[in-house]
């Protein structure tokens, strides 16, 4: 039997996408952990040919057991909430979970990669580069973004590491097997559902004279280009550190809606409300990658541009999926 090779969060968003790329290319003996018994992350993992399902609680036990048996950690897996202010639950699943991970696998000489975020940015006051450098100075605008900026810096501060690590700082992703993240779910997904219920939709307007309404851009990247990256990382194994996951590539929200319209056959019909005044100070305008790391690792794969991304998403998997 070949070695086990673990993914976290098997059952979120990210995580059964990336199982489903591993599977297809090959990987056998994939773990799956999470937390299985939520009924809307059912049909996100049921049907895939597991080696085991462990749950989040225990996976150091099986760590513990299985030692000399563990090939590689994808850990996806984490509390994902950025309206959740209780930082000690961050501090639980997202920061000391992770150290944990990270200790097991620098003992045992387990490659490792990690799920960080874009959140770490903040409002991007020191630009989008994920150099090592910067780190420590970055502000998340939230005790999500807080949680993950804090792992990375301690990551980086570490002698004893992995063989090979990466922490992977996921943009705005968006794609199937999101179904169940509910107000957490990409803006994608709620233009589907708002344009199928009342054949319109609505956008923040803008609250700064220098974007027009519907202007404000992030970099969006399909969930199916983030585990292309996963597989390269994992194949080519090139220097440890942290590297960006978007497309490099910053699009308005409004050519966003306006790709789920043309998608659905329907003239756009967009409309402009006011940001809520209690994340109007946080909100962000403008978020890209700056992409040169990943690049210069040996990662040339052209990204899917938004509207064929956004054209497959709607098409193959929002217009026939069931909704409760």
């Amino acid at each position: 039997m070949g070695k086990l090779n673990i993914v976290t969060g098997a059952a979120g968003f990210i995580g059964s996408v990336l199982s489903e790329h591993l599977i297809n290319a090959g990987m056998e003996n994939l773990v799956a952990v999470d937390d299985f018994g939520i009924e809307a992350k059912q049909e996100n993992f049921i049907n895939k040919p597991f080696a085991d399902r462990i749950h989040r609680d225990e996976l150091f036990s099986f760590f513990n057991k299985y030692k000399k048996d563990i090939g590689f950690v994808f850990h996806i897996g984490a509390r994902t909430d950025t309206a959740e202010f209780d930082v000690a639950i961050f501090d639980k699943l997202n920061l000391n979970y992770t150290k944990d991970m990270w200790k097991f696998c620098s003992a045992n000489k387990v490659p490792l990669i990690y799920a960080s975020s874009a959140a770490t940015y903040g409002n991007g006051e020191f630009g989008y580069n994920d150099d090592h450098n910067l780190v420590e100075k970055l502000k998340p605008l939230n005790p999500y973004g807080e949680s993950k900026n804090n792992f990375d810096k301690w990551a980086i501060a570490q002698t004893e590491t992995p063989p090979f690590w990466a922490g992977l700082k996921f943009f705005n992703v968006y794609g199937p097997n999101e179904y169940h993240k509910g107000r957490m779910a990409s803006v994608v997904f709620h233009a589907f559902n708002q344009i199928k219920k009342t054949g319109s939709m609505q956008l923040f307007k803008s609250h700064r004279p220098d974007f027009a309404d519907g202007m404000q851009s992030r970099d969006f990247i399909y969930v199916k280009d983030i585990a292309s990256i996963i597989s390269f990382l994992y194949n080519e194994r090139p220097k440890s550190g942290l590297y960006n996951s978007g497309t490099g590539k910053a699009r308005p929200f409004l050519h966003l809606v306006e790709a789920v319209f043309a998608a659905l056959n329907m003239p756009a019909q967009i409309g402009f409300v006011d940001t809520p005044e209690d994340i109007r100070e946080k909100y962000q305008y403008f978020t890209e990658a700056e992409m040169a790391k990943l690049h210069s690792a040996g990662y040339y794969k052209p990204f899917i541009s938004l509207e064929d991304g956004v054209g497959e998403y709607v098409k193959e998997y929002l217009a026939s999926h069931k909704y409760e």
